[in-house]
């Protein structure tokens, strides 16, 4: 009599976050998020850094769908992350629920310094994990976006750098890069760890 061999384990597939690492404790949410991972086929490849305060990039950025495997990696992992958005993103009631998921309203009208009041809120957080896409676009673009460099190097925290593999269906969670304070030298070495044949959109990379 043979017996089928057993499921992976959820921890093969979808770790779990490290003690110091920016999380919340709702199970709901990774019960959700690897439910909504296994239907479409992704996994995540790597895990988090076991520190209290990191900065992470997710990259290459070239489709709706993105936000999407992003997203349910982020309930898999119960990750607790900030992430920024312009103020009028926050109506009512929409504003409430991307409040409880981490959003952060900034109003640029009022010119006020991005990088700085990113560095603040590290400075007031025992934990804090900030996402941003530094491609700033689906399009394809020939530079990325610095402001994510300037706060890791100001709040003297590491980089994180994700990619989302559409070839392999994996969210790949990369090992922590700590900046020079070179963003010349330090930029291309981040762009490197990231290739076209990731994307959904390969020509948009």
């Amino acid at each position: 009599m043979t017996t089928a061999p057993p499921e992976n384990p959820p921890e093969a597939e979808f770790p779990r976050l490290p003690p110091r690492a920016p999380q919340v404790a709702a199970r709901w949410r990774r019960y959700l998020g690897i439910l909504l991972m296994r239907l479409s086929g992704w996994r995540i490849v790597g895990n988090m850094p076991d520190l209290p305060r990191v900065l992470m990039i997710v990259a290459p950025h070239t489709s709706n769908w993105d936000f999407f495997h992003g997203f349910c990696a982020y309930l898999a992992l119960q990750l607790d992350v900030t992430w920024l958005a312009k103020h009028t993103v926050f109506f009512w009631p929409l504003g409430v629920l991307a409040r409880r998921f981490g959003g952060m309203p900034i109003d640029r009208s009022r010119g006020g310094n991005i990088v700085r009041t990113c560095v603040s809120e590290y400075g007031r957080r025992e934990r804090m994990c900030f996402t941003i896409t530094p491609e700033g676009t689906r399009k394809r673009v020939q530079e990325w976006k610095l402001g994510f460099y300037y706060i890791a190097t100001e709040a003297k925290v590491p980089i994180v750098p994700v990619a989302l593999n559409y070839s392999t269906r994996q969210v790949v969670i990369m090992p922590p890069f700590e900046t020079s304070g070179d963003a010349a030298a330090d930029v291309p070495r981040i762009k490197a760890l990231y290739s076209a044949h990731m994307a959904r959109h390969p020509d948009s990379f």
